[in-house]
């Protein structure tokens, strides 16, 4: 082929999105074009055989914070055995603060931002001339009438065993200064008829998971219910053969015509990711974030509390002005609520964001080296970070994973962030590892633990234990049915 469309996933199961609207967009170029992708791990030597195999004269690369560093040394190979190739970087991770960056040294030429039109535009330049002189080009945004859908480029195999990312809109109209869409102007939405026949066809094909990168997914109510009312039509015209639904929410923007579409969702076909960061109102000031708690909280109440809907609420620690007793009145506060899945995660720099304005005020360090990761701030020190971020890491192996239902309850007690902080400085001052950890030895610990805080051995074993015979793993409970992933099938099976 003579042009190839390249990533490196961060899973299989994720087929990218960007390849495909780039490949839908390449208009008379589309049939020298294909789409290789890969996944994080890989040897590069097999990447670039693969690549070469080919022959391309171009390879486009879509560049993102977690594969920054491989695809560097994947470009840097290609030039190395095969210069008379140009590579051309598009994406998140190239789009800010280029200059500085490497793999941007290496390769012939960069695509800022939107790449629907640029990137094909550019190719033909390449190609058949003129020969661009600039190397730096940036993203023109087009009409979204004008950007052509990726849907159909989703293989019979990608729907049998990948999750299918779709989007209704792009962009955000908030600012929240950690995210790369404070960039933003606004959202820009698709042509709503259009985007639901995808969905039909998509359907129609056999697609049963379908994961929304919207980021405001309940931003225009109307629209929300329209594509909810998909879901639900086919739901109700075969119980029996579910579909799966996933959407970012905004946590305080949940009037009662979505309450109640969302309430007519059986188990197992439809999940929330919340973004909630901080319940703290001077850190969601300092960082641009618009946010009734009170609302927020309330929202997240009723969604456990009337709906079937899988919860996958988030938390950043590192904020600046956020210290560690702060992130814990929040984090307990979030327990409360009764969410599925607590994302504890760690802030990160992406390049671009506004965040790095507060670095100097609050002492934020963060590691050079990808993903950016926060490494102490004025509050917090760098062993209280590192600290939190073996919490993290426990707290998604045992609560987040579904395996200990039963168990995280008496884990937590009434004081849920310190008591699973002591366990998390326990268990890694018994294993010295985060990772690796076989699950019948995290359920032993997991069992010494409840003794040590008081539990009888028989009621710390047989609790455990509980879980372990009611666990799912290598498919979702056959009486539930869902076309959940295994995490969420696991809680339903709860």
């Amino acid at each position: 082929m003579t042009i190839i469309l390249s990533t490196l996933n961060a899973r299989y199961a994720h087929a990218s999105l960007g390849l495909r609207y780039l490949l839908a967009n390449m208009g008379a170029l589309q049939s020298q074009a294909c789409i290789e992708e890969f996944v994080i791990g890989a040897k590069t030597t097999e990447i670039v055989e693969k690549l070469l195999a080919r022959q391309p004269r171009l390879i486009g690369f879509g560049v993102y914070i977690w594969n920054v560093e491989e695809t560097t040394r994947v470009v840097a190979m290609l030039k190395r055995v095969a210069p008379q190739v140009v590579i051309v970087l598009g994406g998140p991770e190239v789009s800010y603060e280029s200059a500085e960056q490497q793999i941007v040294q290496l390769a012939d030429y960069l695509v800022t931002g939107w790449g629907d039109v640029t990137f094909p535009k550019l190719c033909g330049e390449v190609l058949n001339g003129p020969k661009p002189l600039m190397k730096v080009h940036a993203g023109v945004q087009p009409p979204m009438a004008d950007i052509a859908m990726p849907y159909s480029l989703y293989s019979d195999h990608d729907i049998a065993h990948r999750t299918l990312y779709v989007e209704a809109s792009r962009g955000c109209p908030f600012k929240c200064e950690f995210c790369l869409s404070a960039l933003d102007k606004t959202a820009w939405p698709f042509a709503l008829d259009t985007f639901l026949g995808e969905l039909e066809t998509l359907h129609a094909r056999g697609a049963r998971l379908f994961k929304f990168v919207d980021r405001t997914f309940n931003l225009n109510i109307k629209t929300s219910l329209k594509i909810m009312q998909f879901f639900l039509d086919k739901l109700a015209a075969d119980p029996d053969d579910p579909v799966y639904a996933h959407f970012e929410l905004v946590p305080d923007h949940l009037p009662d015509a979505l309450k109640e579409g969302i309430a007519k969702f059986p188990p197992g076909a439809l999940q929330f990711e919340i973004g909630i960061q901080s319940f703290n109102p001077a850190v969601q000031a300092l960082v641009s974030r618009r946010q009734d708690n009170a609302k927020a909280a309330e929202n997240i109440r009723w969604l456990c509390e009337h709906s079937h809907a899988h919860l996958h609420v988030d938390l950043i620690a590192g904020l600046p002005g956020e210290d560690v007793a702060s992130f814990a009145r929040g984090f307990d506060q979030l327990v409360a609520l009764g969410p599925h899945e607590i994302q504890f995660g760690i802030l990160k720099r992406l390049r671009g964001t506004p965040i790095i304005r507060h670095t100097e005020e609050f002492g934020m360090v963060f590691d050079p080296y990808p993903p950016y990761t926060i490494l102490a701030t004025r509050e917090v020190d760098f062993s209280t970070m590192l600290r939190l971020v073996r919490f993290a890491r426990y707290w998604d192996l045992v609560a987040n994973s579904g395996r200990f239902v039963n168990t995280i309850g008496p884990m937590l007690g009434d004081a849920p962030f310190d008591n699973f902080m002591a366990f998390s400085d326990w268990i890694y001052s018994k294993t010295d590892a985060t990772h690796r950890i076989a699950l019948d030895r995290l359920a032993t610990l997991v069992s010494q633990w409840l003794q040590q805080r008081g539990m009888a051995r028989e009621a710390a074993i047989a609790l455990v234990g509980s879980d372990y015979a009611g666990r799912v793993d290598g498919a979702a409970d056959k009486s539930k049915p869902a076309a959940a992933p295994l995490r969420q099938a696991r809680h339903l099976a709860a």
